[in-house]
């Protein structure tokens, strides 16, 4: 008997407000999901023009080498520019019209936390104001794309500081091959870590998440809304080691 095909699991879409973003703040959840047979797609909403290091052409260079090593496409949008970022309706309704292109069950954004860059929780808001515009069929701008609702929006921390309050959701990227690939996609941000070794910041980081679990490594995640599952058997399993 010739086995079942299983399904392709639905896309996952990943928004970043620079070129770095997805990769420090969510990049072993990516690298996990696309070897899992996922598809994600990176959007990043500005190129980095404002940063200390690195011209806005090396970032994009960068973030396209940090996309394919992780296993996802990439595409950016241009808005108001690296640290001009601001909430507009337009932002939601264009990111809305990539929602419905892409049509994600899921989709991660910068936490709303504001002691953090403010392009970050701008853009989380964005996010999750598009999230609920891409589910609206009388929607002007929309009207020429079927109207598509997400499963679960997730808001991921660049930095520990913007890691909002609450339990997290903890995302086991023990595989070495997983951190691996993780890695290398935060380590092809050059320009970025002349200044700090962020690659080294985020490792120790999801190295403290994962002990706190008895795993290797885990990133955490934390849902805009209430998880709804048709079982506790997901549930069955804790972070509690202590």
């Amino acid at each position: 008997m010739k086995p079942t095909p299983t399904s392709r699991p639905e896309p996952l879409l990943a928004f970043g407000a620079h070129p770095d973003d997805i990769e420090f703040g969510c990049g072993g959840v990516i690298a996990r999901e696309a070897r899992a047979g996922r598809p994600v797609h990176l959007v990043v909403c500005s190129r980095g023009e404002a940063g200390t290091n690195g011209s806005p052409a090396e970032r994009a260079e960068e973030a396209a080498k940090a996309a394919q090593l992780l296993g996802a496409t990439l595409e950016f949008v241009e808005f108001d520019g690296d640290a001009h970022l601001e909430v507009r309706a337009a932002h939601s309704i264009r990111l809305a019209g990539i929602l419905r292109r892409i049509r994600p069950t899921l989709v991660l954004a910068p936490s709303l936390e504001q002691n953090q860059h403010p392009d970050h929780w701008r853009l989380g808001q964005i996010v999750r104001d598009a999230t609920r515009l891409a589910r609206y069929g009388g929607v002007a701008e929309l009207k020429t794309q079927t109207p598509h609702a997400i499963g679960q929006l997730f808001f991921y921390a660049v930095s520990p500081d913007a890691e909002p309050a609450g339990l997290p959701v903890l995302i086991d990227i023990s595989s070495p091959e997983v951190v691996a690939a993780w890695t290398a996609a935060m380590e092809a941000h050059a320009s970025q870590l002349k200044t700090r070794n962020y690659a080294e910041l985020q490792l120790a980081r999801a190295r403290v998440h994962g002990l706190r679990a008895g795993l290797a490594h885990a990133q955490p995640l934390w849902p805009n809304d209430p998880l709804v599952l048709d079982t506790l058997a997901p549930l069955a399993r804790s972070a509690r080691r202590f």
